[in-house]
């Protein structure tokens, strides 16, 4: 290991404390929070933007019917999905674990299938093709999750495996070697680069469903890529052929995601295009 690296900026958790009020000590306002509201105001700002686009089929209630429930389906999917797929010897232990969430712990492929049956109640309820919401749904995330992730960032949470290059940093908590800041290379992969790409593809005028199957498709390589700079969660570590809960995870979105492109763009199905 070399003796140079890059200091981690010394950011309070905690971006505003208001009080003490009413006696009950301060009201703390933390980054992380603060992240997650600019995540669903980014959703709803871009949402916003195509549902005001003429011919767009979308109406302004039905944008915040749909944000509304696909947040509801982020907390409740990403709680769910962390108890299960990464602390589940803890939940059999102890029960009232999975409502414990002021200890931490959401996970992304959880919050992801959340979201998905809220889409498929969206669907259902205002008559609107699964796959068309899947494209429209698809540019609205990668950004969000950026932001989420630079809240990790902040944290100082979710650090990388130990390392010696250049840009490598020393994380409060996790000892004195200096660590991959994986979180940033989240916030450009599966953030900044797939949102990008997303909206590249948009431009041409692709089959219907297939910007659904390049965020299930990219966010799954980048996430696996990932992996490998992360350090594996200290409960689980290294599982088997070598690979990380998330990258076991990420197989079957891959798969689902070149799939649904696949079949989209295939001559009977891609018959109506235009991905709104």
């Amino acid at each position: 290991m070399t003796n140079s690296y890059l200091n981690f900026p010394d950011i309070d958790p905690v971006m505003v404390s208001i009080g003490p009020l009413f006696g009950y000590g301060p009201l703390n306002i933390h980054w992380y929070g603060v992240m997650y509201a600019v995540a669903f105001g980014i959703a709803y700002w871009l949402a916003s933007r195509a549902a005001a686009k003429p011919g767009s089929g979308w109406t302004k209630e039905q944008v915040s019917d749909l944000l509304f429930f696909g947040f509801i389906g982020v907390i409740v999917g990403g709680r769910l999905g962390y108890v299960f797929f990464y602390n589940f010897d803890q939940l059999l232990a102890e029960p009232l674990y999975l409502f414990k969430t002021w200890q931490g712990g959401m996970s992304f492929h959880g919050g992801l299938l959340g979201v998905l049956l809220a889409m498929a109640w969206f669907a259902k309820r205002y008559q609107k093709s699964y796959l068309e919401l899947g494209d429209f749904v698809a540019p609205l995330i990668p950004l969000g999750l950026a932001a989420g992730r630079l809240g990790n960032f902040i944290n100082g949470e979710l650090w990388g495996r130990t390392t010696d290059v250049p840009w490598a940093m020393v994380f409060p908590h996790a000892g004195a070697e200096p660590r991959h800041p994986s979180q940033l290379y989240h916030v450009a992969l599966e953030g900044v680069l797939l949102f990008v790409i997303i909206m590249l593809v948009r431009r041409l005028n692709p089959a219907t469903g297939t910007l659904g199957g390049v965020f299930l498709l990219g966010y799954g390589v980048f996430r696996f890529i990932v992996e490998f700079f992360r350090q594996p969660d200290s409960q689980l570590g290294v599982l088997s052929a070598g690979m990380t809960m998330g990258q076991w995870l990420c197989l079957p979105m891959m798969a689902a995601g070149l799939g649904l492109i696949i079949y989209v763009n295939s001559k009977p199905a891609a018959a109506a295009r235009g991905a709104k």
